[in-house]
């Protein structure tokens, strides 16, 4: 569907509840509202929606904070910047839907709800048994009380009707009457519910485009005979796919990646990388390009760009595209990233080459240390005789070729003992025996250790002239003795 909403300054909003940690399911929406808003030049607002407090987690606020300046998502109003439609702490605003509430009450659309929790329960319970669904709006008060706080105020339903729609993603959209209900506004604590807060917020924030999850479509009736109540201007909705899990079959779950949104952070992925990665769950530009800086999404991206369908999870992607972040970096800044998960022993600066090679986040690298992957580029390694040798040659053809390449390397100028002149003379030996591993392999578990490393002329540039020389004479005294 065609996005033709752009006459206006675009605001958008990402209004989550502290109810938790953040997931990715979060997280996209936070980017697909920001993308829009920072490509239109519009306002992007961070509000927190506080308003259950039985379900409040304590630091979920300030994690919610934190895992939106990971990834690079900022904004133009929020809690902790302020703004010129602050509050925006959804409990510090309870003036505001004190006075939309009166004004509800004056017009004939609200009222207070006289029953107690245990005489609805009972009115739900009929309709279960009579197999019909329960609909508070039959049990409308006629003479319902002069609402004082104490009790929940509800919204009423004047005009029960069917509602039609457009979304800017899932195009024209309709309910039947029976999607319409009497709500609660405010709750018998003085704090509003979701339903009626972020209408207020939204108006009162002057926000044009709300994008939101799938299992806000049902709710959408209630929400727009709110509008009509009000006499207010609906804003532009865009309904989100959902994050798939690994099965393709249902929403992602825990098991799926739904996790702490900082954790990806603590397993070493890079921002940028996590940005791209979520921006094409459920977004195609059309381009064959994949790998994206977050300038180069937040230039393609558009609403009508995005697809009906659910994007899938796939965690072997988003190594991939970190990978290919990785490599994008500057030198400077990779040698920080990667020193920050080193040991000082460890800190080399041609063995990033190497670290590159062999990760997909930076993560990995603490399973190298861990593993005592990379103790050979320290720590002289131990193995037994027989690791030196390749398949069935015989031990003195070892020994002999491990004193040819000792004596090609002891007589190499130090300046001139690097990669490019290492694997020269080495090939140059191997080409002349029967089977090049005859040398290579030797040479590289003399220098390692490790049946499986890097190639010998990289870890001998490395390790340097000395040390290579030293690891070669040991092996050819172990193969002696």
């Amino acid at each position: 569907m065609n996005d033709n909403t752009k006459q206006q300054k675009v605001v958008t909003r990402f209004a989550p509840s502290p109810t938790g940690f953040l997931h990715i399911g979060g997280i996209r929406t936070a980017l697909y509202a920001w993308a829009y808003a920072k490509k239109n030049n519009g306002t992007f607002i961070l509000r927190i929606e506080d308003t259950d407090k039985a379900r409040e987690v304590e630091g979920s606020i300030d994690h919610i904070i934190k895992s939106l300046k990971w990834i690079g998502i900022d904004w133009n109003e929020g809690p902790d910047i302020g703004g010129p439609n602050a509050p925006y702490k959804q409990s510090e605003r309870l003036e505001s839907y004190q006075k939309y509430a009166k004004i509800l009450i004056e017009k004939g659309f609200a009222y207070a709800d006289p029953y107690t929790e245990a005489e609805v329960e009972s009115f739900r319970n009929k309709a279960i048994e009579e197999k019909r669904p329960f609909l508070y709006r039959e049990h409308r008060p006629e003479n319902p009380p002069v609402w004082d706080g104490t009790q929940s105020l509800r919204f009423k339903v004047t005009n029960i009707k069917s509602y039609e729609w457009e979304d800017l993603v899932r195009g024209h959209l309709k309910a039947g009457a029976e999607a319409l209900d009497d709500f609660i506004l405010i709750k018998s604590d003085g704090y509003p519910t979701y339903n009626f807060a972020h209408i207020i917020d939204d108006l009162e924030m002057g926000v044009t485009h709300v994008m939101r999850g799938d299992e806000f479509i049902s709710s959408t009736p209630k929400f727009l005979s709110l509008y009509e109540a009000l006499g207010i201007k609906t804003p532009f909705f865009a309904t989100l796919p959902p994050i798939m899990g690994t099965d393709g079959k249902k929403k992602l779950g825990k098991r799926d990646g739904a996790k702490d949104f900082l954790e990806y952070e603590k397993d070493g992925y890079l921002p940028s990388a996590m940005m791209n990665f979520l921006a094409f769950i459920g977004w195609n530009p059309g381009i064959e390009k994949e790998i994206l800086t977050p300038e180069e999404f937040v230039n393609l991206f558009e609403i009508n760009q995005i697809q009906i369908s659910g994007g899938g999870y796939n965690e072997d992607k988003l190594d991939w595209i970190n990978k290919e972040h990785i490599k994008l970096l500057p030198e400077d800044e990779l040698e920080k990233y990667i020193f920050e998960w080193l040991p000082k022993e460890l800190q080399i600066k041609k063995i990033i080459p190497i670290i590159v090679e062999r990760i997909s986040k930076f993560g990995d690298i603490k399973g190298m240390v861990e593993s005592g992957e990379l103790n050979f580029f320290y720590k002289e390694p131990e193995y037994k005789k027989e690791q030196l040798v390749y398949k069935s040659t015989p031990i003195e053809t070892i020994i002999a070729n491990l004193k040819s390449a000792l004596e090609v390397f002891t007589m190499t100028e130090e300046e001139d003992f690097n990669k490019e002149n290492i694997k020269r003379f080495l090939m140059e030996l191997a080409d002349n025996l029967e089977n090049r591993g005859q040398i290579l392999h030797p040479v590289r578990f003399a220098l390692s250790g490790l049946e499986k490393s890097p190639d010998p002329f990289i870890l001998a540039d490395i390790l340097g002239k000395t040390e290579t020389i030293n690891r070669l004479n040991k092996a050819i005294s172990t193969l002696s003795s």
